[in-house]
């Protein structure tokens, strides 16, 4: 796989995933966060506005990894 369709993918994927990941933390938080106090809530934003990274950490490496020389 060339460079640049693993870049092309990899972009797609990220994209797909913030947005599964948006619509899904906001609809977590509309459930939970009206009743909590303000301390529930500053953890879950903290979280929340973390925890997207680590697919998206994960997905980098692949991105730019160089390919295998063939024998």
């Amino acid at each position: 796989m060339t460079p640049h369709t693993k870049k092309l993918i990899g972009t797609l994927i990220m994209l797909l995933w913030l947005f599964v990941y948006v619509v899904t933390a906001a609809g977590l938080a509309r459930q939970i966060l009206p009743t909590a106090n303000w301390f529930i809530e500053l953890l879950y934003y903290a979280l929340a506005g973390t925890l997207w990274i680590v697919p998206v950490g994960l997905l980098l490496p692949w991105m730019y990894r160089e390919p295998k020389p063939k024998a």
